[in-house]
Parts: structure tokens; C-alpha cells; sequence
């Protein structure tokens, strides 16, 4: 089996080098990578939990700071370290349960000894008198023996009870690596049937004659569209191209290839277009706490635009790209600056981009970002492989996969 550390460091060779794409890839990716730790992890005797969740937060801490706008990291690192604490919690409530249950039996065992014959106050005096007559020669050496067998016995009890309670511990310590692996297994089996699991749900939302806007390419949205089209919709796509990316171009051409109706427009054409819209579709970066969306440069004008004209907003997303954090906590980069060349031509603008000023700065700056945020109030509805919720409704999905305590990644000392 490969070395945890040779794992951990390709795999953060590849999140710095921005090798791997899309939330969903890497979410699995690093739900993979976690599941390899734990299983190779040795943890004491002592407090099994814990030594856990230090490792994993320790590795957390890396992979994050590895590729901070890659937010599906972080959610399955906290999602593992809360399956921890859920396991744990588990364990010890049936341990207790097991306790209870004990205890419970030899009250019933008391109470079959209360129901055995009392002796008679007779023979509880001879019993007396026979313990206060001073004991004979023969008495004391037939007694020497018995009293060593019962030293031995005793001796024999307390190291059967310690090796017990090792036995105990150490059983202990694989049930919870094995409960917390299936965990991580099904986790793992949810991320990879996210896709279908939401396209499930077209038919509900997708209906006859409709037309469907959309931005960005995005894997959950094709088998969305794609799911009603083979329930017998016959619909029409509006696809933005996404400048200067074009994903719209890419996403457009698997479309058609599936045989959907398709008509792609500029990214300016949107408020123009908007009018004939039923519903727009989108895909997702990452859903935050509050309902908010980190989605494709350009869909912030599209929810406006949806908003103006009362077109619901319709936001497909995997349970794992739900963030626990807020917009505006420290620990989230909303956005990165994608490289110039992709809007201009530096052979063309190279006249442009000179130090003429004699400042030594350049005449012309170009800021290409990746990202745009959607605040909550712009989105109608999140369909996700749970269901379809609420902008308001995540903060109950995020108590139900998340602790508070995982919420700020750091390595925190073992406590016995």
C-alpha cells in the first residue's frame, strides 16, 4: 500500500498546480485521499476519536492552503472529521447502552439471591459459635492451601480484567476506524452519483414548450437538461457563451450532440433575451452558509436580470459543494484572477503594455476574474441530490453534515 505521506504530497502537488477540475473530481479525489489516512492511521488506546480528528486536521490544513478557491476541499475534510465525531458518539452511546444492560441484570441476579432460603436462626448460631472456637492444628494447615489458591485465583481475576479491558480498547479502536471507512465509502458513493441522483428531479421542474437559460459549463446541468429531454420534454436552451472562457460554446456542443434544441447567445445578450425565458438553470462553484452562490463569472447579471423579469433562478448543486462558511469569513477566497491572456492578444496590445510612463507601471491593467457571487435574495430555488430547498432552508442542511467545532481547519493538541 503507498506511503500516506507520498499520497498527501501528490495530491497536493496537484491542487497547487491546479491540475485537477471541477468541484466534484476533486471532492472525491479528497474523500479518497482521507479514507487511505484513516485506514493507515495507528491510533492509541486512549481517546481514538481524537488522535483522528488531529490527523485529519492536520492533513486538512494542508489541502487547503493548497488551493483555497477550491472551497469542495474543505467541505469534504469537514465532512469527514463530523462522520468521526458522529461514529465516536455512536460508539460510546452503545457502550453505555451495553453498560445499562449489565447492570440490569444483576439487579435481576440480587433478586434471585434474595429468593433463596433464609437460614434458620438456629444454625446461624452454630455457624457463630463454629467462628469464634479457636481453630485446631489440623484446621490451620488444611486452611493454608485454600488461602493460597484464593491469592492465585485473585491474582489470576485481575490480569484476565486487564487484559480484558486492553482487549476491549483495542477492539474499540478497529470497530471505529471500520464504522468511520464505511462512512467515508458511502460519502464517496454520494459524490459520484450526485449527477443522477438531481437529474432525477428534471421532470419536475422542466415542462413542455419551455425555454431554459444557462451559463458556464457544467457537468450537472447537461445530465439535468438531458434527464427531461429522455422523459419526453420537448424544450428550447438558451446558452451564454461565458467570455472569455466560452464554456457556453463547449456546453453547447454536447447539447445538440444529445439532441436538444439549442441557441447559444453573447454574454450582453442576456437582459435582452431574458423576456423569453422560463426558468434559468445553472451549475455551481460552491453554495454558501447563507444561501449564497460562488458560481461563473457573468451569472451575478443573470440572476439580476431573472429578478427583473420574475424568472425563477435555479441552482443545481451536490450536497458536497455546500460550504459551512460565510461569505464574508476570513477563511474564504471568493475568487482568483485567471490569466490576461485569455481577453487579450499580447502580440496585438503589446504597445500598450509597456512602462512609457516612466513609473515603471504599465498603461494598460486587464483583471480577469473567475468567479461571481449571487447573494441568497437572487436565488429561487437549489435542486441538490437531497432535494430541492430553499435559500433559507441551508443552514439546516449544514447542522446535519457539519460540527461547529471543524468549521476553522487547525491542529488542536489531543486531549485525554
Amino acid at each position: 500500500m503507498p506511503d500516506t505521506h507520498a499520497l498527501v504530497n501528490d495530491f497536493l502537488n496537484k491542487l497547487k498546480k491546479r491540475k485537477i477540475e471541477g468541484s466534484k473530481t476533486t471532492a472525491k479525489m479528497t474523500a479518497e485521499l482521507l479514507r487511505s489516512v484513516i485506514s493507515q492511521q495507528r491510533i492509541p488506546n486512549t481517546n481514538q476519536a481524537g488522535a483522528l480528528i488531529q490527523a485529519i486536521n492536520a492533513i486538512g490544513e494542508q489541502l487547503v492552503s493548497a488551493n483555497p478557491v477550491e472551497l469542495a476541499v474543505g467541505n469534504i475534510v469537514r465532512r469527514v472529521l463530523h462522520i468521526i465525531r458522529e461514529e465516536d458518539l455512536s460508539l460510546t452511546t452503545a457502550s453505555i447502552g451495553g453498560l445499562s444492560l449489565q447492570a440490569l441484570s444483576d439487579d435481576e441476579d440480587n433478586v434471585d439471591r434474595d429468593d433463596r432460603p433464609v437460614l434458620s436462626a438456629a444454625a446461624v448460631a452454630a455457624a457463630a459459635r463454629s467462628t469464634l472456637r479457636a481453630p485446631s492444628l489440623q484446621t490451620l494447615l488444611e486452611d493454608v492451601p485454600h488461602s493460597a489458591a484464593i491469592h492465585q485465583s485473585s491474582s489470576s481475576a485481575g490480569d484476565s480484567e486487564e487484559k480484558t479491558k486492553s482487549t476491549d480498547k483495542n477492539s474499540r479502536s478497529r470497530k471505529l476506524k471500520h464504522n468511520v471507512i464505511e462512512t467515508v465509502n458511502d460519502l464517496i458513493q454520494d459524490i459520484a452519483t450526485c449527477h443522477e441522483l438531481i437529474a432525477e428531479q428534471a421532470v419536475e421542474h422542466i415542462h413542455h414548450n419551455e425555454v431554459i437559460l444557462t451559463l458556464g459549463s457544467s457537468g450537472t446541468v447537461i445530465e439535468f437538461l438531458c434527464a427531461a429531454k429522455e422523459k419526453k420534454r420537448n424544450f428550447r436552451v438558451f446558452v451564454a457563451e461565458g467570455a472569455p472562457r466560452y464554456q457556453g460554446h463547449t456546453l453547447a456542443k454536447e447539447l445538440v450532440a444529445r439532441g436538444l434544441q439549442t441557441t447559444v447567445i453573447t454574454d450582453s445578450a442576456v437582459f435582452a433575451m431574458i423576456s423569453r425565458v422560463n426558468m434559468v438553470i445553472v451549475g455551481a462553484h460552491a453554495v454558501m452558509a447563507n444561501g449564497g452562490v460562488i458560481a461563473p463569472v457573468g451569472l451575478n447579471m443573470v440572476a439580476l436580470a431573472a429578478q427583473r423579469h420574475a424568472v425563477p433562478f435555479v441552482v443545481l448543486a451536490g450536497i458536497h459543494k455546500l460550504c459551512p462558511l460565510y461569505p464574508h469569513n476570513p477563511e474564504v477566497l471568493l475568487n482568483e484572477l485567471k490569466s490576461p491572456s485569455e481577453l487579450l492578444d499580447f502580440g496585438e496590445f503589446s504597445d500598450c503594455i509597456d512602462y512609457g510612463t516612466g513609473t515603471g507601471s504599465p498603461l494598460l491593467h486587464v483583471v480577469n476574474p473567475a468567479f461571481d457571487y449571487v447573494p441568497p435574495n437572487l436565488v429561487s430555488l437549489f435542486i441538490t441530490d437531497t432535494g430541492g430547498h430553499n435559500p433559507s432552508y441551508m443552514y439546516r442542511l449544514i447542522a446535519d453534515y457539519y460540527s461547529a467545532d471543524d468549521l476553522v481547519l487547525q491542529q488542536r493538541p489531543i486531549s485525554s
